[in-house]
């Protein structure tokens, strides 16, 4: 049998590409979205199913890795339009009652929340739908596999489907046409050791191609994942470096910042590439990530 034809919808996230991607794979009675999006991307989303064809009562289902604002904000709206939502057993409480996440990223963003993400629907509980580890999701002639991946967010899953794994976060940033990624680290759950765990058992899976969610579909999954054991080995290393001498959090960031924009210029990345990479993976998010993670887990070590 064929591979099954997936499409990379851009989402053109505040008006950049290759930012953020929802990957559409049609089946006989519709479509399914790996990712929503944020509720702010909901026109191009809309744009991107007209394009093939597709209005957004098409998408039966909804496969979100996590419930983090750019891959899950408009997975709520989608269910209203009949679609059913995966998600990981943490994460479905909140999409069920989106109070406490969209609190917790007011007090990030605060009067940018409307023009970052739009508005964040609940998804009903008749929509929603809990997938366990290593789980079976058949939807029509198509099979997906839930992988437990935790270390980005605990609630983090990839999708396992035919030669594709979807890795969500887990699997880095990386912008089409360069060699290189980044390891996105954000507050409240990064977990360098339970991220490289979840490597290790995803280099037991097989396939052939990988899709990060920021951006796009890859045919050399090998040297992506030892990139993102490298750059969660480089971030520890800094952090070994750095925090003996307590520094404050605007000087954690800006250390952060120079140390991750010195190796883009290594290689070349021209502005728009640069803008591209902190739109998908904002430096000062995982300079605080990576903060928390040594606060709770390191510096009593």
């Amino acid at each position: 049998m064929a591979p099954t034809r997936v499409v990379t919808l851009d989402l053109n996230f505040q008006g950049r590409a290759h930012a953020i991607a929802a990957f559409l794979i049609r089946h006989a009675d519709g479509a399914v979205l790996i990712e929503s999006g944020p509720g702010s991307t909901l026109p191009a989303l809309t744009a991107g199913l007209a394009k093939e064809g597709l209005s957004p009562a098409d998408v039966t289902h909804v496969l979100l890795t996590h419930i983090h604002l750019d891959h899950a904000g408009a997975a709520g709206w989608l269910a209203k339009q009949g679609a059913e939502v995966y998600v990981h057993p943490i994460g479905a409480p909140h999409l069920l009652n989106p109070e406490k996440l969209i609190a917790s990223a007011t007090r990030i963003y605060a009067d940018r929340m409307e023009t970052l993400w739009g508005e964040f629907l609940p998804v009903p509980e008749s929509q929603l739908k809990v997938a366990d580890d290593a789980e079976v999701i058949e939807i029509g002639d198509l099979s997906f596999t839930a992988i437990h991946t935790p270390g980005h967010a605990e609630h983090h899953y990839s999708y396992l489907f035919e030669d594709i794994l979807f890795c969500g976060d887990v699997g880095g940033v990386r912008i089409p046409g360069y060699q290189y990624l980044r390891v996105p680290m954000p507050p409240p759950e990064l977990h360098i050791e339970r991220w490289h765990q979840s490597i290790v058992r995803l280099r037991k899976e097989k396939f052939s191609r990988i899709a990060p969610t920021h951006f796009g579909i890859f045919d050399d999954p090998n040297w992506q994942l030892a990139e993102v054991e490298k750059g969660l080995g480089s971030a520890s290393r800094w952090l070994d470096e750095v925090m003996p001498s307590d520094p404050s959090i605007e000087e954690l960031r800006q250390s952060f910042t120079n140390w991750i924009m010195a190796e883009g210029e290594k290689i070349g990345l021209d502005a728009e590439v640069v803008r591209a990479y902190e739109l998908a993976n904002p430096l000062g998010m995982s300079a605080d990530g990576l903060l928390r993670y040594w606060k709770k887990n390191r510096s009593a070590v």
